[in-house]
């Protein structure tokens, strides 16, 4: 899961900061759920699904399909 989050940063050309005031907290607090330091919760998992535009289940790796709707 912590991969497919940072792979898709990285797709979207943005960095950790940035992703963290979209999500209205620190890089730091951020970069620990890139790495599997800490466990993301739903609100934040559900948000960031909805960012990038894609499934629950594919960021939890239970779907390799991208798109929210295929």
């Amino acid at each position: 899961m912590y991969k497919r989050i940072r792979d898709l940063r990285e797709d979207c050309d943005l960095n950790q900061t940035q992703v963290a005031q979209m999500l209205g907290m620190s890089q730091t607090g951020y970069s620990k759920y890139e790495t599997g330091e800490n466990d993301l919760p739903t609100s934040v998992l559900i948000k960031l699904a909805d960012f990038y535009d894609t499934s629950v289940d594919y960021l939890l790796n239970r779907t390799d399909e991208k798109k929210r709707y295929p």
